[in-house]
This record gives structure tokens, C-alpha cells and sequence, in this order.
């Protein structure tokens, strides 16, 4: 089978070529044709399966026959990196149909958003936030849509994105095909989804458990020694490119600066950083800029970057399912992968839920040479926070004659302090006790 036989239309098939598909994946296979037939679909697959272009293709075949400027498709996506890169595929795959389609998202200005807007655009990918922002701006338009993508679905719903999406629900028409893609389905996810869904045909592409091309290894190890077993690994290891995943933002950080100390082309993504240099990081990781990326999860959906040789669970994700996910970033189409995990012996519950979870035990490794006994320091400051420098947040105030009056407030009388005694204890004054004279009597400021 091949993607002629969807029977797509010619521009589309021009755009499939172009990206040089030639035999479709098994979500692909099963995905596309109740697509193209107008139904509603909830797909379950891995990641990097290509659930993207499973729901894209169909949606730009329907989109061809129609009216132009208006949106007629909306995709909502958790994160911008995935906005971002599921808006690339559309746009390699749409190139010979003159449809339009863009981004929505925060924290970039809205403005060139609004301007894309009136100019006319048929396809929107967006993320919840901003998306509800524009629609109560009235910038954005949604009575016009045909077709409603859910991908990764059940990351929104992990997100706490639900109430978003259920506003974002009042404002499409009832009559509309939804689709709900998304790598794992709980059985709670499941029923939310019922929610949302018309008698949809349900496809499941083998199962949670990550691809069969990724070896799998934990490394047990003190939590103050990772770093140091981390390079250890690096440095023993042939690693083409490398992503590691950490539990913070600040850990992410620090881990990337050290990283890039120890004289590997490094970069971290996390939530602090502006989008400009989180796509910067992501691009420049694309292209071998950078051998390494560290992040937190905001990169383990979604992202596609088939090159990856290794994923390094700097700390174990919080559930079984994140696991799947972080290392389905490596051993994609059909490469081999590596995926290690470092665990401490508080992790000891998460990696028996992983195994019960994998139906498999995880092999346990050791690095030959490695000092496993240096005791912990007093005090872990490898991911400390650098102090911060004090700051007086009252500003210094001059010493006033009190004989002088400044403008609008009357003068001290000189007898103010001349008759007082002064204290004779030896000990400070209470600054109830101090002269009169060093705080003279202040006209009421006008408020």
C-alpha cells in the first residue's frame, strides 16, 4: 500500500511527494480513511508514529473544495514546540495548495498574530492560552470550522488544559469532525473523550510499550553523584546525539552549563527561556549545533528529532507513562536507541511501577572505574541557587537641618531640642526618646 491509494487530491499528492512519503504508517493506514470520510476519530498511538500527517492529509484534502480566508481547521496542541512543528509539517505537505495556515501561542507578541489573522488564513494551530485570548479579543473567528484536532491530547488533559478546552468548545459548531490523537489513553482520559467525540471510530497502533528498537538500562546511583556518573557515561559512550531529562527548570539549567564546562556543545530547554531561544535550542539540536539538549518535559511530546542515539533520565519521570514518552524520543523509524535512567534508591517504587508497566524487568548497569563511595557533602550545593546579592529597598534619606524648612512643611522651632536633656544611661536612646529636633513635625502629604 502506498499514499496513492488514498485518492488525495492532486495538489495534496504533489505535497505528499514532495516530503517524500512513499508507504504510509500503520496509524496512517488505518487513520486516514475515516478522516477523508468526515468521521470522528480518537487514535492511539506512539510517539513519532506519524499521527501528524494521519490527520493533516485528510484535513488538506477536505479543505481543497470550499471557501478560502476563513478557519475551517483548528489543531490544539499543548505546547508551542509541537504548534510549531506540527504548523512545518502542514506547510511542507500544503505547499502546492495555496492554503494557508499559522500558529497561535503565548509569549511572543500578539500583534504579527492579529495581522496573520485579517489577512485570511483556512488552518490554525494553536495552543489553549492564547487561543482563548484571541477569541475574546474577537480576532479569531471559530464559526466557520469544519474539522477539531486534539493531538496529544492526553497531555492537555495532564496539563489541567480540560476547562480550557471546554470553552474553547462553546465557540465551535456542533455540527464540526473532531479528532483526538494522542499516545496513551487512560481509562479516565478515555471517558473525557466520550465526552467530546460522536460515535468515533477508535484506532490503536500496537501498544504503550516504547519502540522495540530502544535498549533500556538502569544506572543506580547516589543523587549527589549523578553528575558526575552522567560524564562518566558520556564520556565512555559513542553518542551522537543526546537528549537528557530533567525533573526542573533550574536543574535543566545548571545541568546545561555544566555540561558546556565540561566541553560538550550543550544546550538546555525549559519554560524560563523566551520562544525565541527555546527554538533556537531546539533548531541548532536539529542540526548538530549541539550534541546535547537537556530539558524537562516539555520537549518529551511531540518533538521530532529522529536523529537522537540516546535519552538520559537525569531523574525518573513521575509515572510509566512519561517514561514511554521521554524515551520515545530515541529509536525512531525503525533506528536503534539507547535509553538510560539514573535512579537513586528513593526511585525504587517508579521504576517497579515502569517494569510492571513494560511487562519487563530493566537490566541494571554499572560504570567500570567509577567511584560509587565519595560520601555526599554537608550540604548539596551542586544545584543550589546562587545567593542573592542583598537589596535596601528604602531609599537613603539625607540628613535634614531641622532649623530649615523645606518647601510646604513648616520648620522645626529651634527650642524643640535645646530644652530637652539627652539620656544619660549609657545606653542607646530608644528611638522613641531621640530629640525632637531629628524628627520635625510633617505637614500631612496629600493623597
Amino acid at each position: 500500500m502506498d499514499f496513492k491509494s488514498f485518492n488525495f487530491h492532486p495538489q495534496v499528492d504533489a505535497g505528499v511527494t514532495a516530503a517524500g512519503y512513499i508507504t504510509p504508517t500503520p496509524i496512517q493506514k488505518q487513520g486516514i480513511p475515516p478522516v477523508m470520510q468526515g468521521l470522528d476519530v480518537m487514535g492511539l498511538a506512539q510517539t513519532g508514529t506519524g499521527k501528524t500527517a494521519a490527520f493533516a492529509l485528510p484535513i488538506l484534502h477536505r479543505l481543497m473544495q470550499g471557501e478560502r480566508g476563513k478557519i475551517r481547521a483548528l489543531i490544539v496542541a499543548p505546547t508551542r514546540e509541537l504548534a510549531e512543528q506540527i504548523n512545518e509539517a502542514i506547510t511542507v505537505l500544503s505547499k502546492q495548495t495555496r492554503l494557508r495556515s499559522m500558529t497561535i501561542y503565548g509569549g511572543v507578541n500578539v500583534n504579527p498574530q492579529i495581522s496573520k489573522l485579517k489577512q485570511g488564513v483556512e488552518i490554525v494551530v494553536a495552543c489553549p492560552g492564547r487561543l482563548l485570548d484571541h477569541i475574546g479579543q474577537g480576532t479569531v473567528n471559530l464559526s466557520s470550522l469544519e474539522v477539531l484536532v486534539l493531538d496529544e491530547a492526553d497531555q492537555m488533559f495532564d496539563m489541567g488544559f480540560l476547562p480550557d478546552i471546554r470553552r474553547i468548545l462553546t465557540h465551535v459548531p456542533k455540527q464540526r469532525q473532531t479528532l483526538l490523537f494522542s499516545a496513551t489513553m487512560p481509562d479516565d482520559i478515555r471517558r473525557l473523550a466520550s465526552d467530546i467525540l460522536s460515535k468515533p471510530v477508535t484506532i490503536q497502533v500496537g501498544s504503550t510499550a516504547p519502540p522495540v528498537t530502544v535498549s533500556h538500562a538502569l544506572y543506580p546511583v547516589a543523587q549527589h553523584l549523578k553528575t558526575p556518573l552522567l560524564l562518566e557515561l558520556l564520556k565512555h559512550t559513542d553518542t551522537e546525539s543526546v537528549l537528557i531529562f530533567t525533573r526542573t527548570k533550574h536543574r535543566a539549567k545548571r545541568l546545561g552549563e555544566q555540561l558546556e564546562k565540561a566541553g560538550y556543545k550543550a544546550a538546555s530547554l525549559q519554560g524560563n527561556l523566551s520562544q525565541n531561544r527555546r527554538q533556537a535550542a531546539l533548531d541548532g539540536f536539529r542540526d548538530g549545533t549541539y550534541q546535547i539538549l537537556v530539558a524537562t518535559d516539555i520537549a518529551a511530546r511531540g518533538i521530532d528529532v529522529s536523529q537522537i542515539s540516546h535519552v538520559v533520565n537525569y531523574d525518573i519521570p513521575d509515572t510509566p507513562e512519561a517514561y514511554v514518552h521521554r524515551i520515545g524520543r530515541t529509536g525512531r523509524a525503525a533506528r536503534t536507541g539507547d535509553a538510560f535512567t539514573l535512579v537513586t534508591s528513593e526511585d525504587t517504587l517508579m521504576v517497579r511501577t515502569i517494569e510492571k508497566k513494560l511487562n519487563a524487568q530493566l537490566e541494571r548497569r554499572t560504570v567500570d572505574g567509577f567511584d560509587y563511595s565519595v560520601p555526599a557533602p554537608h550540604k548539596d550545593s551542586e544545584f543550589a541557587r546562587p545567593p542573592r546579592e542583598p537589596h535596601n529597598h528604602k531609599k537613603p534619606v539625607a540628613k535634614r537641618d531641622s532649623t530649615h524648612a523645606t518647601p510646604g512643611r513648616p520648620a522645626a522651632p529651634k527650642s524643640a531640642a535645646a530644652g530637652r536633656p539627652q539620656q544619660q544611661t549609657g545606653k542607646p536612646a530608644h528611638p522613641s526618646s531621640a530629640p525632637a529636633a531629628r524628627h520635625p513635625q510633617r505637614a500631612p502629604r496629600a493623597r
